[in-house]
């Protein structure tokens, strides 16, 4: 049986917000039975982007992560719902019943991605509901998709093993996968977000003027062993990246021609090490 799933490439997104806003337009006002109770219109983000900055002064990028209900095979939503209030489609899709969850709030603690929203004047938790009434009219993409002109949001309907065989061709992640909830959302390029680099520019004096020195080689050192190697390039720049959070000492040593130098970090975001003068 195929599934629906959702394939986000954090690379690709600008914040832009249209996601966020075409959901607000699909759901703000209306009311889709079985679905979705209207969204309020203040305080409810059901598509949500993040943003992390990462690195200092002239090495340093900003990402964007889309985050929205993970519609999890195992949803911590659904065992804590009474009265089948979560229903799990065959399709993958999960679902808020409004006509069943009136009251429950637990539904909304439940949730460990913080995508199950409260709302007061109806008494109901709600979620983007992977905007399941136009997929049961046929639609094959969800007002995100739609909307976002980047291409960086991505429907399939795929079988769990053609999802699996996917999901590593194109080395895609889950957000906290630890959880064990088995999430239908996937993001390409995710290391943009949750991981750290290390970088910095090589530069050389000669002749009395200091130019960018491309070509050299840098070493990435973790207890005394080498796990990434890199060159400079034409403007003397360098970075590994991938890197855990808070993961302590590195020993950078660039190397050019005859000489070698080396560079302590320690790393606990992202970390640019400036001009390294050979």
């Amino acid at each position: 049986m195929t599934k629906w799933n959702l394939i986000i490439d954090v690379a690709a997104c600008t914040n832009c917000n249209l996601c966020t806003l075409a959901a607000m337009d699909e759901y703000v006002g209306n009311d889709w039975p079985g679905v979705a109770a209207p969204m309020p219109k203040h305080g409810h983000r059901w598509v949500d982007i993040l943003q992390k900055e990462r690195g200092q002064g002239t090495m340093i990028d900003v990402a964007y992560l889309p985050t929205l209900c993970n519609h999890c095979d195992d949803a911590p939503c659904a065992k804590a719902a009474r009265d089948g209030a979560v229903e799990k489609r065959a399709d993958g899709i999960v679902v808020i019943r409004p006509d069943r969850a009136k009251g429950q709030r637990q539904l909304v603690e439940a949730c460990p991605y913080g995508h199950v929203w409260w709302n007061e004047e109806l008494q109901l938790p709600q979620h983007w509901p992977f905007d399941a009434h136009l997929i049961d009219q046929g639609w094959q993409q969800t007002r995100g998709q739609q909307s976002c002109p980047t291409g960086a949001m991505r429907a399939v309907r795929l079988s769990d093993d053609e999802m699996e065989r996917l999901a590593r061709a194109e080395k895609l992640a889950v957000l906290r996968p630890e959880l064990g909830t088995r999430p239908r959302v996937y993001y390409r390029n995710l290391d943009r977000y949750t991981k750290c680099f290390i970088g910095g520019t090589v530069s050389a004096e000669s002749g009395g003027v200091v130019d960018c020195v491309e070509g050299a080689r840098i070493r990435l050192l973790k207890d005394g062993q080498c796990i990434a190697q890199a060159a400079s390039d034409n403007y003397g720049d360098f970075r590994f990246d991938g890197l855990d959070e808070d993961s302590g000492p590195y020993t950078v040593e660039v190397t050019a021609g005859a000489v070698t130098r080396a560079r302590e970090a320690t790393l606990g975001q992202s970390l640019s090490l400036g001009e390294i003068r050979l």
